[in-house]
């Protein structure tokens, strides 16, 4: 059986694109596992520039919105054998998907999608009435000709049944890498530092809620400092309201960072944030979670439920900025050993539940 993994861009793991890390991290798996796999990507710069990987990588210019399809993707589908080849599509709500979803099934081929949380509820209410309008146009025919929908949430699954019932949903989550990674090692003195590494999407990751209760957090704990790793539109919100707080002092903006880089970062947070509105399930977390960096989590992150099964960090409701505030001065106020027990659980639950291994089996299982 061939693999052909279909992404907006290259696969690049050193960009602020949860998508093309997840699916890069995908395929390196699945390639090292013995499966005939590859990666192609509509982009608009065809330049290979990035790193040495282990499974093929096709680039096609990526067509305006609805446009017709890059006359070398049509070409190279007819090259492959329907009885063996499965698509699967990352991403929802992408227009070039429903044209070469169409093609792949002109051609006789089959694909199963992943909607990486575009699906779940609080994602379809952006631009809520143009997706409704959308859907019975373009993605109701992407979804219903799929083999079957991978959801990487439980409230994708569910969302996902209100709007298409009796839908082919599978719950499956990321994997990780996890092999015995170097633990975090905060330093013995200093401020208590809470991070965050990800795409600065304002709104989105909740950022504003995550720096009024910092604020809260910091007028009884001034022995503390927050981390944001990362870039995107939403720098400038950010700054705002760190002056608006007077916060400009105690919260540090690295911008992005990848690599070692990244990992000696992360490596120095005492505790992980992420108090997402919306996600599908954010590999930051996991990351965090692979260095033993115990973390805090709305439930919109949907790893919540492993968070508490490990006792790996904190589970606060959606967008409640007071109880945000309160796992940051338990974290920051918790005897060193119980934050150590804390940070053993976190490494535990990404090489109990995210294992690579494990999850390429059950994407195999998926396919067929």
């Amino acid at each position: 059986m061939e693999i052909i993994h279909l992404v907006m861009g290259k696969a690049n793991p050193d960009r602020m694109n949860g998508v093309n890390k997840v699916v890069y991290q995908l395929a390196t798996r699945q390639a090292q596992a013995g499966v005939n796999v590859e990666v192609w990507g509509f982009t608009r710069d065809l330049s290979i520039n990035y790193g040495k990987r282990n499974f093929t990588t096709r680039l096609f210019l990526a067509p305006e919105h609805l446009a017709v399809l890059d006359a070398d993707f049509l070409i190279e589908l007819e090259k492959l054998n329907p009885k063996t080849t499965v698509f699967h599509l990352h991403g929802g709500w992408v227009p070039p998907f429903f044209k070469a979803a169409k093609a792949i099934k002109k051609a006789g081929l089959k694909y199963v999608i992943t909607g990486h949380g575009a699906y779940n509820s609080i994602a379809m209410e952006k631009s809520k009435w143009t997706k409704k309008a959308y859907f019975q146009l373009f993605e109701k025919f992407l979804l219903q000709n799929a083999e079957a929908i991978h959801c990487i949430g439980a409230s994708e699954v569910a969302s996902l049944q209100a709007i298409l019932p009796a839908n082919r949903s599978i719950l499956i989550p990321y994997g990780m890498e996890f092999n015995g990674r170097t633990k975090r090692r905060p330093k013995a003195e200093g401020p208590f530092v809470f991070g965050f590494i990800g795409r600065l999407d304002y709104h989105t990751k909740g950022l504003d809620l995550m720096l009024e209760a910092f604020a809260n957090h910091y007028r009884n704990d001034p022995n503390t400092s927050l981390w944001l790793v990362g870039d995107g539109a939403g720098r400038a919100a950010v700054v705002a309201k760190m002056e608006a707080l007077g916060l400009t002092d105690n919260v540090i903006l690295w911008g992005a960072k990848f690599g070692e880089e990244k990992d000696t970062l992360l490596q120095q947070m005492d505790v992980f944030l992420h108090p997402s509105r919306n996600e599908g399930l954010p590999s930051s977390v996991l990351e965090a979670a692979a260095f033993g960096v115990p973390c805090i989590v709305t439930e919109a992150t949907n790893v919540g439920g492993y968070v508490k099964k490990h006792r790996a960090g904190i589970v606060i409701p959606n967008q409640n900025v007071a109880m945000l505030g309160q796992a940051m001065t338990q974290c920051s106020r918790m005897h060193r050993y119980g934050l150590d027990e804390m940070s053993e659980n976190a490494a535990q639950m990404v090489a109990s539940e995210f294992s690579w291994s494990h999850i390429v089996k059950q994407f195999n299982q998926l396919y067929a």
